[in-house]
């Protein structure tokens, strides 16, 4: 896009996962965690980019996202960090949000069936001027300023001093969790800063698929479970397999992709138990998805695994 050239090429800061809350609410600010998908808003010269996590341009995939932030903008010169969100009924859905993040390009018929938001909580550069120095107080008084709710785009409110109200909040409406991030905090692209915590009320793993096992009954011909792991100096650290949480048509479209990605021997680091290794179908260890779980078992095992979907690369 013209403009966007002369914009840094930022990737997001990473928050830690929360051990403990923090003794004083004071010195911190609290935000809804958003069930979505991490991306940066390069605006500027009355266009506007979509950055995934990973740097790829999504904007093809949200082309009512970039239409919105490049109106809101206008000729203003910004780079804003946010999630992109799908709703039902009012709820953010990261299952919703699936149907539109592995299509390239979308036609009218799925956007309005599946319609998504761009949730601004963060003004990285504004101006010519980058703002990473900036005490996070500061970068969302200038967010807050700028006046960018307009269709897709929504710049839901923070709210300093209030950590342990938003996190009881979050939890009565039945939402993921909360964001906490320290008021003095600057930001830091691409690392992971004990500045920013998340609060979550289940327990989510990012995991690489190494193989499958055939269902039974009505899913015969399909993946009955998924072998998951986790990346280790040797392979895939094995974390247990997944069988629920699966729609018809993720099973289905699933399987596809594993058929295509099979491979004669395992991905894993280490040989896995005999009922499990007897009938897997090892594929390239490539997909990534989440998955929420109760807790890991002493074994290094996810208990009571549930699919919650494929995530980029």
């Amino acid at each position: 896009m013209a403009g966007q050239g002369r914009l840094p090429p930022y990737t997001p800061m990473l928050a830690t996962p929360a051990r403990h809350l923090p003794a004083d609410d004071a010195d911190w600010s609290a935000e809804i965690k958003w069930d979505g998908i991490r991306a940066l808003a390069f605006a500027g010269a009355g266009e506007a980019v979509l950055r995934g996590r990973d740097g790829k341009d999504i904007s093809a995939t949200y082309p009512e996202v970039t239409a919105d932030l490049a109106a809101a903008a206008g000729r203003r010169s910004l780079i804003l960090d946010g999630e992109i969100v799908a709703f039902d009924r009012g709820r953010p859905s990261f299952s919703m949000l699936q149907k539109r993040m592995h299509v390239a390009r979308p036609t009218r018929v799925l956007t309005t069936a599946v319609p998504v938001a761009f949730v601004a909580f963060d003004l990285l550069h504004q101006a010519g001027r980058p703002l990473l120095r900036n005490p996070y107080a500061q970068r969302r008084a200038m967010l807050d300023a700028l006046g960018l709710e307009t269709g897709t785009v929504s710049v839901p409110p923070a709210f300093p001093g209030q950590v342990h109200a938003v996190i009881d909040a979050s939890r009565q409406l039945g939402l993921e969790g909360a964001m906490l991030k320290r008021l003095r905090s600057y930001y830091y692209p691409g690392r992971r800063s004990g500045s920013w915590l998340k609060v979550k009320h289940l327990l989510a793993a990012d995991v690489v698929i190494g193989g499958w096992l055939p269902g039974a009954g009505s899913r015969l011909s399909l993946a009955g479970s998924v072998i998951v792991g986790r990346p280790g100096s040797a392979g895939l650290d094995y974390l247990g397999q997944v069988g629920s949480g699966f729609t018809a048509r993720e099973l289905r479209e699933l399987t596809s992709a594993l058929r295509q990605l099979e491979q004669p021997g395992s991905p894993f680091a280490v040989p896995l138990p005999e009922a499990v290794a007897r009938r897997a179908r090892w594929v390239r260890p490539v997909l990534n998805a989440e998955v929420t779980y109760g807790e890991l078992t002493p074994a290094g095992r996810l208990r009571h695994p549930v699919w919650r979907g494929l995530r980029p690369a």
